[in-house]
């Protein structure tokens, strides 16, 4: 890839997609989330690679959740409430 139309102190390409999963959850510092933000801005790669993740975060978060059976969320709050009461939960 071409690193030209980086701006000082941007970052690379690779240092980008590196911490590309760490920028998504919000793990980074002020400073590196902005250096990184700055590179996907100017790099057309980089940002498809980001919008792709991004997209496929959401889908997989909209798709892949388990339904809890009601028994079952009754059976963990009073367990939960017992252990907070300092009785011995039945599981």
């Amino acid at each position: 890839m071409d690193d030209s139309h980086l701006e000082p102190g941007a970052g690379d390409c690779a240092d980008s997609l590196k911490e590309l999963y760490t920028f998504l959850d919000g793990e980074l510092t002020v400073e590196r989330r902005t250096h990184i933000r700055q590179h996907l801005d100017g790099c057309q790669n980089c940002y498809e690679a980001f919008d792709f993740e991004a997209e496929l975060r959401i889908v997989v978060s909209a798709k892949c959740r388990d339904e809890v059976p009601d028994e079952l969320r009754a059976r963990v709050a009073d367990a939960l409430n017992k252990l907070r009461q300092g009785d011995e939960p039945v599981l």
